[in-house]
């Protein structure tokens, strides 16, 4: 397989961050590097979050940018930030699993990129009213589109214990998976399962406490919850599958991936030589600038290929 490294490795430090700014977009320099937006380029940010990655692309004269985002409030902060840039933006609220209905709609059925940072943001994370974390109290919701589907506690009280073992074991990879699970429900059973600190408590009743230096207890556990609850795993292979038929021949697909079961879906999918010509042999990382002030972006892998064929987008 041809291999053609485009995407830079050393890099100039990153310019500093901008006070007030909600959220860090990870390696926003080496996207930049991947996708190398043109003037008359256009891309797709499937995640568009705070807009971090889409001002970059956009800082490029002429370059078009449609934005999907399933949360309604990152899509206000990104409108906010990205105002200067008029009508080169295009804002769209759902899912990226939906991608191709939603070109269809604007009239562009192929770009010149496609990216997506997968996973929760920083943003969501850091706020306990959408209760994605154990490290503040908030209701057990963890839905990255607040108005739609059940909530993490809903899941929880509808499942089985052993369904919902095998999930904290599939999307957690947690050993213990049949222990937490009963204690789970156990405390949804007496009533003492209302936040993600009560949720927290039942997963440390299961394995114990955390070691010191160690990773938290419960982390497996919620991100297990999470992706169930917003099916993130099927929306990374509902993107993948459409993307072949997204991206113009010539173009370019970036995703970043924050743990290993993401990251293997993306590289199965670029395993296709008569599709993708991967840009890099081996996941692009962070560097020790980057993630000493953005320690979130030490689990980040940026993986990027260019579609097989010559040409641009139709649009």
């Amino acid at each position: 397989m041809n291999v053609v490294n485009v995407v830079p490795m050393h890099l100039p430090p990153p310019p500093p961050r901008p006070r007030g700014e909600p959220h860090v977009s990870v390696l926003g320099r080496e996207v930049l590097a991947a996708l190398a937006p043109t003037s008359q380029g256009l891309y797709v940010d499937a995640t568009l979050g705070a807009g971090g990655h889409a001002e970059a692309i956009l800082e490029t004269p002429g370059a078009r940018v449609i934005g999907i985002d399933r949360d309604e409030r990152a899509l206000a902060i990104a409108r906010a930030r990205l105002a200067r840039f008029g009508e080169r933006v295009t804002y769209v609220h759902g899912a990226f699993s939906e991608i191709e209905r939603h070109l269809a709609a604007l009239g562009a059925p192929q770009v010149d990129g496609l990216l997506a940072d997968i996973g929760v943001s920083s943003m969501q994370l850091d706020d306990p009213a959408r209760g994605m974390s154990f490290r503040a109290e908030g209701p057990l919701d963890m839905r990255m589109d607040p108005s739609r589907g059940e909530t993490a506690l809903e899941l929880i009280e509808r499942l089985s214990d052993e369904a919902l073992a095998d999930l904290i074991y599939r999307y957690g990879e947690e050993r213990r998976s049949r222990r937490v699970a009963r204690c789970i429900k156990q405390a949804a059973d007496s009533g003492e399962l209302e936040t993600t600190l009560d949720l927290r408590r039942a997963v440390v009743r299961a394995v114990g406490p955390a070691r010191i230096g160690g990773v938290d207890p419960a982390t497996r556990t919620f991100q297990a919850l999470r992706i169930a609850v917003n099916g993130e795993l099927d929306e990374l292979e509902a993107l993948l599958g459409a993307a072949p038929r997204i991206v113009a021949p010539g173009g370019v697909l970036a995703v970043i991936s924050f743990h290993s079961l993401e990251d293997r879906i993306v590289k199965r999918a670029l395993r296709e030589p008569d599709v993708w010509q991967p840009l890099t042999k081996k996941p692009v990382t962070a560097g020790d600038d980057e993630i000493e002030g953005n320690p979130r972006a030490r689990s980040a892998k940026l993986r990027a290929a260019r579609r097989v064929g010559h040409g641009g987008a139709l649009a």
